[in-house]
């Protein structure tokens, strides 16, 4: 039993299923890059070091955040997480976690290991740079975002438009959805002289510039679907997360920070899921 509190504690701690935002987007690099189902071996490493580099973003994220997090009404409630499991062991995941994401990329290929270095350092000072810029949102944006070239190079190491594009949807997706959920936090991050695109731009400028981020992202998949000449189950999944994403905004709009988290969790995960296997069953006919 105190195994199982542990591991509920330490899921609790990490959100483990927000896990769901970059993995479809993963997988969907590494399947447009194999033209159908992936090879079991690299699609095994490409699981495992996901979920260990998310994992080990978040150990650090919320030990670095401790004392905002007390502080903040909001999330006061994850430092009982992090009793529940210890800070020295919070810590020492968080080191396993990179070392087995490296090891990781080792296992598909030279250019994985060599550029693995690249998303350890930008998942190391995300959790610093509300303290000093308001552009964090989009170094979040970019962290998510080159989870379709990882797995576009973990089968195919060569530079090619299709992932270019992805990254570039994934980014504005990212972006635009963490400027929403950022706008819970503008009284606090105020108040404690943290950065943030609301803090610095007013709740109206961010809104509207996540919804300009977010057509970005709708015409960025528009162009991907053409160039990769896909058929009517793609234009399906796009017209699906389209009206998804409208809903975000008209929640957003409607109700304020009431329906946050229902825009931000419940239609993202649905976009991210959605947009994969659309895709996949397009490069698997």
């Amino acid at each position: 039993m105190v195994l199982i509190d542990s591991l509920r504690s330490f899921f609790k701690l990490i959100k483990f299923e927000h896990s769901l935002f970059a993995l479809p987007f993963a997988y969907l690099g590494l399947f447009i890059a194999e033209d159908g189902f992936p090879d079991l071996r690299i699609f095994f490493w490409v699981t495992i070091a996901m979920v260990s580099l998310r994992t080990s973003a978040m150990c650090f994220n919320r030990l670095i955040d401790e004392k905002i997090d007390y502080e903040n009404p909001r999330t006061k409630d994850r430092l009982k997480w992090i009793a529940a499991i210890s800070k020295g062991k919070v810590f020492q995941i968080a080191i396993v976690c990179i070392a087995i994401f490296i090891f990781s990329a080792f296992q598909l290929n030279t250019i994985c290991f060599f550029l693995s270095p690249l998303p350890v350092f930008l998942i190391w000072i995300y959790p610093y740079l509300k303290r000093i810029t308001w552009s964090s949102h989009f170094v979040l944006g970019i962290i998510l975002g080159i989870a379709p070239m990882g797995g576009w190079l973990a089968s195919r190491p060569e530079w090619s438009l299709e992932p270019v594009l992805l990254v570039l949807a994934v980014w504005m997706w990212v972006s635009g959805f963490d400027l929403i959920y950022a706008l819970q936090d503008v009284e606090f991050d105020r108040a404690h002289e943290l950065k943030s695109f609301p803090v610095r731009f007013g709740i109206d400028k961010t809104i509207w510039f996540a919804r300009n981020l977010h057509i970005g992202t709708l015409l960025i998949l528009v162009i991907f679907g053409i160039v990769s000449f896909f058929g009517i189950w793609y234009w399906i999944g796009m017209s699906t997360i389209s009206v998804l994403i409208a809903r975000e905004h008209y929640l957003v709009k409607k109700f304020g920070l009431l329906k946050i988290n229902e825009a931000f969790f419940n239609m993202n995960v649905f976009v991210s899921v959605i947009i994969f296997f659309a895709t996949m069953i397009e490069v698997m006919r």
